[in-house]
């Protein structure tokens, strides 16, 4: 029997099916394009990104026949709700954390309820990212979608809604909604009450393991699958990817690189709230029991595809086009500087009125210089939080990378220059894919336990190590970096303009 993992990412979705022993039988992926409406909006087409779901379940199921999937657990992004209906009907699209919509209402819950009031129900900081400044967007501007919709279902708990399960959402994307009181584990009434939503249009909240239906007859039959697959709950993407890379115990963190890259710290039991408020880290329950997890995440993949689309448009269907890029790359330190806040930061910065910053650029600059100079910033970016990480006591001196970004040689030795530490490179890079169907196989017995599932299908390939030339040149470049945003923090905020605004 093999066990299916699938990742739903925001730009791209993955499935993986696995054998006991943590081999992958077969990976398959599908992208699909962000729809950017007006400026500052960012959407995903729901159905297509359903259709890409589908394809991507069907290869996979048509490459296990000779050793079928029992089980499917889904990882998937966060905070982005898409309607639906009880007929398992999509009704419009998914609003992204990337988009500036919902401010309005941040500011508003702000004035009824203190950011420490409410971290200690919910413990996030408060920005427009989450999905109850969408919600509230969505009830107030496209009321008849609002009121249409039975369900608004986060992708990993839309995913299994469709495939068959009743309606559900798992605790740590509860989390992501700003709706969750993470000490009942269910949704807060007093949120609710206070924002004006409906707990009807909300799923039931589950933890990540249980089982919660079988894909239907209809569903398997199309896709290929074979009868009474088990669905089981899975999780943010990033725990599951957390879990995929073997990170089983508290006081260890991974660094997933894709479409945003995330360093997740687990920790044993919910850390001290005014501690985590005040580094602006937030909490969330981890895909095994008594632990949680924060993030630290910013833009990553998605600033190297808009490089790719602007400058190197011709050869954007080149599915070797980032090597070239990376071949490209000058061996030495660039004498450039990106701030990467091309969309709203993430923790702990959470920056909303900026924009992308490019400095030292020449006439004799390359598009390697710029390739590489993007990879550099985008670690310049977690530098010091890393630092305080140690403060919570999470062991920082080595990380394990995932993501499609750890397949990059040049990438984790940049990293592992400019942070002076060690990067692992995993045999199996996918590991939210990977976690997920951990989560499908422990639920289903068919691995024992997590102390079981983690030394089948984690095995490391290759380490990084930092280059001390290179960490002393960083060391200078990381000085000018961090004074160019406070240089700079008045002008692009002048420059940044609302969701409504139109310049044509």
């Amino acid at each position: 029997m093999s066990i299916l993992g699938i990742d739903i990412g925001t730009t791209g979705c993955k499935a993986g099916a696995f054998s006991s022993d943590g081999t992958c039988i077969h990976l398959a992926y599908r992208e699909y394009p962000t729809v950017y409406p007006r400026p500052g909006w960012a959407e995903l087409d729901a159905p297509y990104v359903w259709s890409q779901v589908k394809d991507a379940i069907a290869e996979v199921a048509a490459a296990t026949k000779a050793d079928p999937i029992r089980a499917l657990c889904v990882s998937s992004m966060g905070e982005a709700a898409t309607p639906a209906n009880k007929n398992r009907e999509i009704l419009g699209p998914s609003i992204l954390s990337s988009d500036v919509r919902g401010r309005e209402y941040i500011d508003a819950l702000l004035r009824h309820i203190s950011q420490e009031e409410f971290y200690r129900i919910n413990p996030n900081v408060l920005t427009s990212s989450y999905t109850l400044p969408k919600l509230q967007w969505m009830k107030e501007h496209t009321p008849d979608l609002y009121h249409a919709a039975d369900y608004f279902l986060l992708w990993g708990g839309l995913v299994e809604f469709l495939l068959g399960a009743d309606p559900f959402i798992s605790y740590s994307l509860a989390n992501r909604t700003l709706l969750f009181d993470i000490q009942q584990q269910d949704w807060s009434e007093y949120l609710l009450t206070l924002n004006g939503l409906d707990r009807a249009k909300l799923p039931r909240c589950l933890p990540a393991g249980a089982v919660a239906g079988t894909v239907s007859a209809h569903i398997a039959a199309q896709l290929g699958l074979p009868r009474d697959v088990k669905i089981v709950v899975g999780g943010h993407d990033q725990c599951c990817n957390a879990l995929g890379a073997g990170i089983a115990e508290a006081g260890r963190a991974v660094d997933g690189i894709g479409t945003y890259e995330c360093i997740t710290p687990v920790y044993h039991g919910v850390p001290d709230p005014a501690k985590m408020l005040a580094l602006g880290l937030n909490t969330e329950h981890y895909v095994t029991p008594g632990h949680y997890v924060s993030f630290l995440f910013n833009q990553a993949g998605s600033l190297l595809r808009w490089f790719r689309d602007t400058f190197a448009a011709s050869e954007r269907s080149d599915p070797g086009i980032y090597r070239r890029l990376d071949a490209e790359s000058p061996v030495a330190p660039t004498n450039l500087l990106v701030l990467p806040y091309f969309e709203p930061t993430g923790a702990p910065g959470y920056v909303a009125d900026a924009s992308g910053v490019i400095v030292g650029l020449k006439t004799s600059t390359t598009r390697g210089e710029i390739y590489k100079a993007l990879l550099e910033s985008i670690t310049y970016y977690f530098v010091e939080p890393i630092k305080q990480l140690r403060s919570l006591g999470i062991d920082t001196s080595e990380f394990i990378a995932t993501g499609g970004g750890a397949g990059s040689d040049l990438w984790l030795q940049i990293k592992a220059d400019i942070l002076n530490v060690p990067y692992a490179r995993l045999a199996q890079p996918h590991c939210s894919v990977a976690g997920a169907a951990m989560i499908a196989g422990m639920a289903i017995g068919q691995l024992p336990g997590v102390a079981d599932a983690v030394p089948r299908f984690v095995r490391r390939t290759e380490t990084f190590y930092p280059r001390a030339k290179h960490h002393s040149v960083y060391k200078e470049s990381l000085e000018q970096y961090g004074e160019l945003y406070p240089l700079m923090r008045n002008y692009l905020s002048r420059r940044s303009y609302d969701s409504g605004s139109d310049r044509t």
